[in-house]
């Protein structure tokens, strides 16, 4: 078991830690305690950002993953952005006209939706 605290859980969300104290204080979110830390098993996280992303959106992308930018690379014309979502890492590619618009920067809380037709799983070691 992965445990995160709470500051390490509010930016895997993007959201600030002060909410998840009140949400903890609504009964939406439950801590652990430990050493006198807020933290809570990293299985949790994706209930909390499907919840997060379910909230005032209507969209038929159902895979939404809530972080924080960690890299953004541009050149004139494309851009490579990175998020840091929870225990995962999303890579985007975008024309670097949306990385202005949008005002990604390293630090930004983002969400990344992906709707995908194909999607391929790999494994090493098996071969078919």
């Amino acid at each position: 078991m992965t445990l995160l605290r709470i500051g390490e859980v509010a930016s895997a969300l993007g959201v600030s830690v002060d909410t998840l104290r009140r949400w903890e204080a609504e009964g939406r979110v439950a801590f652990e305690r430990r050493n006198g830390q807020r933290v809570l098993d990293a299985a949790a996280l994706p209930g909390l950002t499907a919840a997060l992303a379910s909230r005032n959106r209507s969209s038929s992308a159902r895979n939404r993953f809530t972080g924080v930018v960690t890299a953004v690379r541009t050149d004139a014309i494309m851009a490579q952005v990175e998020l840091a979502c929870g225990d995962y890492r999303v890579v985007s590619l975008m024309s670097a006209e949306a990385v202005a618009e949008l005002g990604l920067e390293v630090g930004k809380p983002a969400t990344a939706v992906v709707k995908a037709t194909n999607v391929v799983v790999e494994v090493e070691g098996v071969s078919g």
